[in-house]
């Protein structure tokens, strides 16, 4: 293997490290790949690096969807949808994104709504029986939930709504019709949630029609607000939704784990984070864009050069985690890389975790002796997709 000869992405398969990850780590830490689009970008894969990448703001994130810019795959997002969000910049805004998406905010609410709602999926289950896709009964529905709880929008949409991160979440080497179509269709569902009567607004959504009223923010249209909402939505379901189908994918070939779980709530939390590393659901990259020359490495990365960040090979890093191939519930030093970092880290994170948690504590609690129906090696991971996924999760109980 050459660094020259590697096309990017690697294996779409989710419960396997791709092998090319400790070589790269090892032997070439920043090296040189194409990407599914032709261009050529920078792959980097040691936690030292992917950090410094990470948190130096000479590598952009927004810019990455520059007019002819060097990227990772075809935009599935309209341009000019790109362009205005990225001309976004009212503080007002800013504000009521990181209200909606704070786990604490409104007391005990949120939670409370999680737990109801994993119990009333697991009735569900229960009372129809296995074998079941765990994705459509309980991991897509619940990630859903969030969603749809966060933004404002009724839970009865949830279907619809992640129906459309089928396309898009998809990556291409060039776009297509369906994209667009795809994005405009939700962003119409979203004005039209937008202006419903004030007394049927809640969540983002009731925040971001207030802005309106705001003189800093008269600026924002409609369609600016909404996507913001779509943005959010897509982006936080698929995220949670793949994450929690590897966590628990990973604890059904453990068994053991669950039994560890179901008899250590209290350590929810540091497992939920040692799932987090050993996830592998991100499964191209998380791209920037150099906005000068910056040393990396050996390596002397020039502007306007692309950069993606292979967060499976930093989090199975043996420089910072001990004995990284062992999946190790109790964990104590974890500095995963799964919500990126620096001021690009991903805002949700706390969100995310505290739906993990309540997720995971639901399913080994109320199903204890839950099971993989099929062999692990029967599974059908999602190709032309921005993460590692499942098709289905059979199981049993």
């Amino acid at each position: 293997m050459t660094a020259e000869q590697l096309d990017f992405p690697l294996s779409r398969r989710g419960d396997v490290l791709p092998a090319e990850c400790s070589w790269l780590r090892e032997k070439q830490p920043v090296a040189r790949i194409r990407t599914l689009t032709g261009d050529d970008a920078w792959l980097v894969s040691s936690h030292a690096l992917a950090r410094q990448v990470l948190e130096d703001d000479r590598f952009s994130l927004k810019d990455t969807a520059t007019p002819g810019a060097p990227r990772q795959y075809a935009l599935t997002i309209p341009p000019e949808v790109v362009t205005s969000m990225g001309h976004v910049n009212s503080p007002a805004l800013g504000d009521a994104v990181r209200k909606a998406l704070n786990p604490l905010a409104g007391g005990t609410a949120l939670r409370d709504f999680l737990h109801a709602k994993a119990d009333e999926l697991v009735d569900a289950m229960l009372s129809e029986g296995p074998p079941m896709n765990l994705r459509d009964a309980f991991t897509d529905p619940f990630s859903a939930a969030l969603q749809c709880k966060v933004i404002g929008v009724p839970f009865d949409d949830w279907r619809r709504l992640m129906a459309g991160l089928d396309i898009a979440f998809m990556t291409s080497a060039d776009s297509f019709d369906g994209a667009s179509l795809n994005w405009y269709k939700d962003l119409a569902y979203m004005v039209e949630q937008l202006n419903a009567p004030e007394a049927q607004r809640s969540g983002l959504l009731a925040e971001l029609a207030a802005l309106r009223e705001d003189p800093e923010s008269a600026h924002l249209s409609d369609d600016t607000l909404a996507s913001v909402a779509v943005s959010l939505f897509g982006s936080g379901a698929v995220s949670t939704s793949a994450f929690l189908a590897h966590a628990v994918l990973a604890l059904l070939q453990r068994p053991e784990l669950i039994g560890y779980l179901r008899d250590h709530p209290e350590r929810m939390g540091p497992a939920v984070d040692e799932l987090l590393r050993w996830n592998l659901s991100i499964g191209d990259g998380l791209p920037r864009l150099a906005m000068e020359d910056v040393q990396l490495g050996d390596v002397l990365v020039r502007k306007g050069e692309l950069v993606l960040v292979l967060v499976e090979a930093a989090n199975f890093d043996p420089e910072v985690f001990d004995d990284p191939q062992q999946l190790d519930l109790e964990r104590e030093h974890n500095p995963h890389l799964s919500f990126g970092g620096g001021r690009h880290g991903c805002p949700a994170s706390a969100l995310g975790r505290a739906h993990a948690e309540i997720a995971l504590d639901t399913l080994v609690r109320r199903l204890p002796e839950l099971r993989l129906a099929v062999p692990a090696e029967q599974l059908v991971w999602r190709t032309g997709f921005m993460k590692r996924l499942p098709e289905r999760l059979p199981v049993l109980w």
